[in-house]
């Protein structure tokens, strides 16, 4: 008798979540299809074993202490590279993650000196929004979902908006859709 009320509540309870819009854990955003990572609200997540689960586009070393200094890997989920090399452009609900990590250095058997990535300093997160759902939301801009997220705190987005904390280094890129493709060969056909 328990069996078949627990089967009949969760029956009801996604019944209601489809009639609302949304998913059994309220997520709207995911109902739609749209990302696992972004909230009814346009809150971004810091997507979980992100380096295990999706692919690596590149990285970049920036040694320059007047920027993000460290080594930036780049990661995306396997769907949006098919996608990208299929049609050039990123599809909607992509979503990009830019680890920072610390720089070491050292005399190594490969080279003197050698520089690698150690721990992680913050990430940046782009989720594509070609259908403009945010509208309003200043963490939503030119066709992207914005956040940043500092290794002290991974669960708080400290970013306050794309004026103020993403536009200065992606207007550069505005002709690649606000991302640096050159730096990221998986991107191109093998």
């Amino acid at each position: 008798m328990k069996r078949v009320s627990i089967v009949g509540v969760t029956s009801v309870a996604l019944l209601i979540g489809a009639v609302l819009g949304t998913s059994f854990n309220g997520n709207a955003s995911e109902a739609e299809g749209f990302s696992p990572y972004v909230d009814a609200m346009g809150h971004i997540s810091l997507p979980k074993d992100f380096r295990t689960r999706f692919v690596h586009l590149g990285s970049w070393a920036v040694v320059d202490d007047r920027s993000s200094k460290g080594l930036h890997n780049v990661y995306t989920e396997r769907k949006t590279v098919e996608q990208y090399r299929k049609t050039g452009k990123f599809p909607d609900g992509a979503t990009l993650v830019k680890e920072i990590l610390k720089l070491e250095s050292g005399e190594l058997v490969t080279g003197h000196p050698v520089v690698w990535g150690s721990s992680p300093v913050r990430w940046f997160v782009m989720v594509k929004d070609a259908k403009g759902r945010f509208d309003g939301n200043p963490l939503w801009a030119k066709g992207w979902g914005w956040a940043l997220f500092n290794a002290d705190n991974p669960k708080t987005n400290v970013a306050k908006s794309y004026k103020a904390d993403c536009k200065n280094c992606h207007v550069a890129a505005e002709k690649s859709d606000r991302v640096f493709i050159q730096g990221y060969p998986t991107l191109g056909s093998e």
